[in-house]
């Protein structure tokens, strides 16, 4: 259906649904809803779980295509359809569904910003450990349909280890949910771990429930700089098969944090008292050449944090998940490429669990094809290996190491029209 034809057509019945204030169908506004370079016919914002199911199942009897968003980051795996029926912005779902801090959980809805989430349970010391990239704008729902964590990733987990419950409406229109309120619920299909990270290709995700942690009492930051990967990755293996527990260790190439920067470095975060400290410093030793605490350890790992959303907008990001084993290996296959396609790189990742973030930019007077080198990039990595481009086009290069045919019976049983981001991947 063209734009003209859906404002027309369906506008009407969308305020009906969520009322008048909640449509926006006048294209001098709808830039603000621009999702890769694609603006809807119209937008609209639902206010409850109820209004949700009831605009999928206007979508879903008009065929109109249907694109979530939380948002609005920059970071988009996938294709982005080449036109936007309905875009449904779920950031007025932010319902408190129940909330225990001594029981250490919280059930919110999908439209809570993550810095909200994480100030409000914060005021009774406890931590939300997905710590999203701009967590002002990142949204709940957001952060589990990209699955895309953060620096804590490695001390607590990814969402998939502490999101224990999830709502959600699929694309015919039906609401459904995963897990509950407690930590301990195995029964059934794991829906939760279907969800987090579908990209909002197969259900629009409502609210959801998580695990919280007691929020450190100080953490310090130690900094090891190395002359080349190799060397930050055998820092790496001594740290892992050491007995501290850091909560986060993430590699930082050359140029990455800071132009001028020519080391590897790899950032230690450590949590404890004040004696627990002292024996990562003693454990860590000589290859510590740093150490930051305070305001400063904060905004350091902000810009960890932020890494892939602040990348320069020429740039193409990357995003690859991947056994420990194959991430030297990958590091040096990327140097390779841009040595002799004419682009530079910089990365930071979660070198301790298996991913990595890669900005990939054109060298001053060069116009790689970046299509063609990630391509032939993505066909020599491992099949253990998946990759996701979040900015900077390229869509199709994406890639999982899940069966297709499977990816695509899940598609069709929830979303049997295929109205939720239509060809965002191909399989």
């Amino acid at each position: 259906m063209s734009a003209v034809g859906t404002s027309v057509h369906v506008s009407r019945e969308l305020r009906e649904i969520c009322g008048a204030k909640n449509i926006v169908d006048d294209p001098a506004l709808l830039h603000t809803k621009t999702i890769s370079g694609v603006t809807p016919a119209v937008a609209v914002t639902p206010a409850s779980p109820e209004e949700v199911a009831a605009v999928l199942r206007l979508a879903n009897e008009r065929g109109l295509s249907v694109v979530p968003a939380g948002g609005f980051t920059r970071q988009q795996a996938g294709n982005v359809p080449g036109g936007i029926d309905v875009l449904l912005d779920t950031s007025a779902l932010r319902g408190v569904e129940h909330y225990d801090a001594a029981d250490l959980t919280i059930g919110l809805g999908a439209g809570w910003s993550v810095a909200q989430l994480s100030d409000k349970v914060a005021q009774d010391g406890l931590l939300f450990a997905g710590d999203a990239a701009l967590p002002h704008r990142a949204t709940v729902g957001g952060l589990l349909a990209t699955g895309l964590a953060g620096p804590l990733r490695h001390g607590y987990g990814g969402l998939r280890d502490y999101c224990i419950g999830i709502r959600f409406v699929t694309g015919d229109g039906r609401k459904g949910k995963g897990g509950g309120r407690v930590v301990k619920n195995v029964a059934g299909f794991d829906l939760m771990k279907l969800l987090i990270g579908s990209w909002g290709t197969l259900a629009v995700i409502t609210g959801a429930s998580f695990k919280l942690f007691p929020a450190p009492r100080q953490t310090k930051t130690f900094v090891a700089r190395f002359a080349d990967a190799a060397e930050a990755i055998g820092f790496r293996d001594h740290v892992l098969r050491s007995p501290l527990s850091p909560i986060s260790l993430e590699l930082v190439s050359p140029s990455a944090l800071e132009s001028n920067d020519t080391a590897w470095c790899v950032y230690l975060r450590a949590a404890g008292s004040d004696a627990v400290l002292a024996r990562y410093r003693s454990e860590l030793g000589a290859a510590i050449s740093t150490e930051i605490e305070g305001g400063q350890e904060s905004a350091v790992w902000r810009r960890v944090a932020d890494f892939a959303c602040d990348a320069p907008v020429q740039s193409t990001v990357i995003s690859l998940s991947l056994p420990l084993t194959e991430l030297l290996p990958a590091l040096n296959q990327i140097a390779s490429m841009c040595e002799s396609v004419g682009m530079t790189f910089a990365a930071i990742g979660r070198i301790g669990v298996g991913h990595l973030a890669v900005s990939l930019s054109p060298r001053v007077g060069s116009a790689p094809d970046f299509a063609t080198a990630l391509s032939t990039f993505r066909d020599q990595l491992s099949r253990d290996t998946s990759m996701s481009v979040l900015s900077g086009g390229h869509a199709d290069l994406w890639r999982s190491p899940t069966h297709s045919e499977s990816m695509g019976a899940v598609k069709h049983a929830l979303d049997p029209k295929g109205i939720l981001n239509p060809g965002r991947f191909r399989f």
